[in-house]
């Protein structure tokens, strides 16, 4: 966001507003075609990148081919779904066609997950390749900024793109994203000592980041908005302990204890939401029982969350879980033992012990593990601790839809979504679930044209994945919930792009 651009972006009221693009294409304009098939962005002119060459259509047709080849792994390959062709109809014109009529035709080439790569740079390094690339940690772009300096696992340097094609921006000489502290700290150098200009994803909790904004001497402000982010317990469906041509957590194996619903359920009602969004989060979330939200039609009203310790040590006992000497539940033989993980965050730390400690009262036995985010949210194919293996029972983080249409985000639960170790773990679906039914949902949904039945159609999704307690959501967070120095000018508090989408014009 900071280097690279897509078409367009989504604003804070989820308009889309043109990035590359000369405009959006709508079919008041003749940008969608009438059929619904096709839709045609005609892209700024004289745009170049940061090496000084030109930006064209090329580049847009090249990053479709990118990520529509199945080796390559491309982490937005659901956008694609759907997709017939991609070709460039001039210089400055790029022409998208469907297969089938399409009620989302701004699912490719939109938003965070819509930046478009540089032909020259990645050409060589398609396919098998694409892990290799040397603009994986350098990518040319036309954004405001270029990359100075990369040090993985610290920090970031950018410098003024020489090539912007705005002349008067952007204001800062250079910018620095520092990672790999802490989230108070960032959260204190915002709003208490001054020594950072923002502070991104604040997740500490509420008893802390609370005092930090409300006091009369704080330097910063905080920034929130209403967002489709939830922070969600994953169930893995595969494996975590059965190796298998070299990998563990393989679609082709099932979980020994967590396959069972009626244990997937017991987990779930033992949870206490309410406590952990009231203690934890505060202003930054409110417990949730649903995994599509932050939009109110699409967000479902048969789902119910609420704690049941006394039900889901029923289910337990149904299931065949019996409680030992020591409290722990046995079944032929094996404990009911958990492995749960998660980043390295206060509030994640922090809400583990509030989860085991509910799950004791079921007589489940959790061992907790934090592992830090720059690994865990890496694609390194040779860490066993990144959230797309998933080599543990349970694993938590955030994620929503970064579109309105939340259609890529739900294609995240497909059977073809399933990261593996064929895939370089780089797909949406590490649970490893598949089911034919919400497969067929999906699909529905690529080709639906009526809003009401979408609707429906989203709410179905949603209800499948609650009640096959595939996934557990906790708490709906704001997004971003972060932090502004009170003197810095600019940043929006935009649910669906990503904070420095704009950066171009943040001042002071």
């Amino acid at each position: 966001m900071v280097v690279m651009e897509p078409l367009a972006w989504y604003l804070p009221d989820g308009k889309l507003s043109p990035a590359l693009a000369a405009e959006v294409p709508t079919r008041d304009n003749g940008g969608i075609a009438s059929d619904g098939k096709s839709i045609t962005w005609k892209l700024k002119q004289g745009v170049k990148w940061s090496d000084g060459s030109d930006f064209s259509a090329d580049d847009v047709v090249f990053t479709a081919q990118y990520c529509l080849n199945e080796k390559t792994a491309c982490g937005t390959a659901a956008n694609f779904q759907g997709v017939d062709k991609v070709e460039a109809v001039d210089k400055n014109t790029v022409k998208v066609t469907f297969k089938a009529a399409n009620p989302n035709p701004y699912q490719l080439f939109v938003s965070d997950s819509g930046q478009i790569l540089q032909k020259k740079q990645f050409q060589d390094f398609t396919g098998e390749k694409a892990k290799d690339a040397p603009g994986n940690l350098a990518p040319i772009g036309t954004g405001a900024y270029k990359v100075k300096e990369f040090k993985p696992g610290d920090v970031v340097t950018y410098e003024i793109n020489p090539n912007y094609r705005d002349a008067n921006k952007p204001f800062f000489k250079e910018v620095q994203i520092k990672g790999g502290g802490d989230a108070t700290s960032a959260a204190r150098a915002v709003f208490q000592t001054g020594e950072a200009d923002y502070g991104w994803n604040l997740q500490v909790p509420w008893t802390v980041l609370g005092p930090l904004v409300q006091s009369p001497s704080s330097k910063g402000d905080l920034v929130i908005a209403t967002s489709s982010n939830v922070e969600r317990l994953l169930i893995n469906f595969a494996d975590p302990n059965t190796e298998v041509n070299g990998a563990k957590a393989e679609p082709n194996t099932k979980h020994p204890i967590l396959t069972d619903l009626k244990v997937r359920q017991a987990l779930a009602l033992a949870i206490d939401k309410k406590k952990i969004a009231e203690q934890l989060y505060g202003q930054a979330g409110v417990a949730t029982c649903n995994i599509v939200v932050g939009v109110p039609a699409y967000e479902s009203k048969n789902t119910k969350c609420d704690q049941d310790v006394n039900k889901a040590n029923a289910l337990l006992d149904e299931a065949g879980w019996k409680r030992g000497a020591d409290g722990i539940r046995e079944k032929d033989g094996k404990k009911l033992k958990l492995l749960y993980q998660t980043t390295v965050n206060p509030v994640r730390q922090a809400t583990q012990d509030l989860i085991k400690a509910d799950w004791a009262k079921v007589g489940v036995d959790t061992e907790l593990k934090s592992i830090n985010s720059g690994v865990f949210f890496s694609t390194d194919e040779g860490n066993p601790d990144t959230s797309g293996k998933f080599y543990s029972d349970i694993e938590m983080f955030t994620n929503g839809s970064v579109d309105i249409d939340p259609i890529n985000y739900i294609a995240g639960w497909t059977c073809k979504e399933m990261t593996s170790k064929a895939n370089g773990w780089r797909l949406g679906n590490p649970h490893r679930y598949c089911n034919a039914d919400y497969d067929k949902i999906v699909d529905q949904l690529r080709t639906e044209l009526d809003p009401a039945k979408r609707n429906d159609l989203i709410i179905k999704a949603n209800d499948i994945l609650i009640n096959d307690v595939v996934v557990i959501p906790l708490v709906a967070r704001t997004s971003p919930t972060s932090g502004k120095a009170k003197d810095l000018k600019g940043p929006l508090p935009n649910p669906w792009s990503g904070e420095p989408f704009n950066i171009a014009d943040w001042y002071k």
